[in-house]
């Protein structure tokens, strides 16, 4: 297994060797920080490495006055979670800011060459993790599945270039082969093989200094005249399972939460719905879960579940399709990757989201008259939703928005309190 091994991180001639950030900052107590960002601090310890390479990147850090900012505001959904299972693997902590470098911890991002999630992996990587990747579902994304394969693979480069991090890193970005030829060609030339001494295309280059120039700021931002705003030392999510596929925006409800906090901790979904052919694990926000299961257990499964193939019939459109089941356009679109509004007879359409007892994305058949609403601020679809006794479902339905956008304060909305 992987440990903390600090003693063969390496050094390029001519580096300076600076204090141990470890020493810097003694634990005081056996009290757990509040913030995480000190208890990251405190399990830092490559802060001897400073060399040109490390100070080039750590200026360009520096010159990004929004980028720590922006980290700790994603932090809080994710970076505890990647902290305690790096913790449990007893790796160096270093690696928790490894997503900071490769995504800033935004788990829907993806590269031009394919990489996606908080740690980049590449599809082909996420196929030999065993990193479930389907039209529905991509655990590239979703922060347990991609954690989980991004740790084994370091700890795998970790094994096989000798216990030595630098080297594991540098082939975690540029490949283990890249990094082997390289090593080839210094055994060649009789020259030293450890990372400084390769030549490495500039990606790979820069990147291990860049992680080592993070970790340094991280270890002590008043040094460098940065501020880290803190992130809670506790966890963001639980896992919870519905034992049934769920539109997110209905577990949203049955939780009692804005929905755009569920599609934030289940970027993996694609679809705005758990995949209903796979586990139907549930993150949601911490101490939420127990509310959800209780809320669950008294809702109509066959109405919440709404999930609906459909095979297209000469003549149907996006609009037709989804006024028949209480949908939307945009949903639709999401959903099945649709871009424009061409379909074709004999496709088969995933729908979700949709009310089946109503079948209609227009007002409902009952006398329930239309009354128009303005979004305030601090409103959300569920909080409307609560207010006036209707569904989530039906007002997206009934206004053609889309779940994923946010309610914005002065938009207006028509709604139907007492109709089905």
């Amino acid at each position: 297994m992987a440990t903390r091994d600090t003693a063969t991180v390496g050094t390029e001639p001519g580096t300076t060797p600076a204090s141990d950030g470890a020493d810097e900052h003694p634990v005081v107590n056996d009290q757990p920080p509040d913030d995480l960002w000190v208890r990251i601090r405190s399990g830092l310890h490559w802060q001897s490495i400073d060399n040109p390479r490390v100070a080039r990147a750590r200026q360009a850090l520096l010159a990004q006055s929004n980028y720590l900012p922006l980290v700790s505001e994603r932090a809080n959904y994710y970076l505890f979670y990647i902290v305690e299972e790096i913790d449990q693997r007893d790796m160096p902590l270093e690696i928790a800011l490894i997503p900071v470098i490769e995504s800033m911890l935004d788990p829907t991002a993806s590269s031009y060459s394919g990489a996606a999630g908080l740690w980049q992996i590449m599809p082909r990587t996420g196929e030999h993790l065993g990193i479930e990747q389907n039209n529905w579902y991509d655990g590239r994304h979703a922060v347990r599945d991609s954690t989980a394969g991004a740790l084994d693979y370091l700890q795998m480069l970790h094994d096989r270039f000798d216990d030595d991090w630098l080297l594991a890193l540098a082939a975690y970005n540029a490949g283990r082969g890249t990094v082997l030829r390289a090593q080839k060609v210094n055994v060649s030339a009789s020259q030293p093989t450890d990372y400084w001494s390769l030549r490495l295309r500039q990606q790979a280059y820069e990147y291990v200094p860049k992680l080592i120039a993070l970790s340094q700021i991280v270890a002590d931002p008043d040094k460098y005249g940065v501020n880290i705003p803190p992130v809670p030392n506790r966890p963001s999510f639980e896992v919870a399972d519905p034992g049934l596929p769920l539109n997110l925006a209905h577990a949203a409800q049955l939780a009692e939460i804005d929905v755009t906090i569920l599609h934030a901790l289940n970027p993996g979904q694609l679809r705005g719905t758990i995949a209903p052919y796979r586990s139907t694990e549930l993150l949601l926000p911490y101490g939420s879960s127990q509310r959800f299961q209780s809320n669950l257990e008294k809702a109509n499964r066959g109405e919440i579940t709404q999930w609906h193939e459909y095979r297209v019939k000469p003549g149907d459109t996006l609009w037709d399709i989804a006024r028949s089941f209480g949908t939307d356009v945009a949903l639709l679109r999401r959903e099945n990757g649709i871009k424009g509004n061409t379909i074709r007879a004999g496709q088969t359409l995933t729908i979700t989201g949709f009310n089946p007892r109503r079948g209609q994305s227009g007002p409902p058949e009952s006398d329930a008259k239309a009354q128009g609403y303005l979004v305030r601020a601090g409103d959300s679809l569920y909080l409307i939703a609560n207010r006036f006794r209707v569904s989530v479902g039906n007002i997206i339905a009934w206004n053609e928005l889309d779940p994923d956008d946010y309610l914005q304060p002065g938009q207006k909305l028509t709604l139907y309190p007492g109709g089905s």
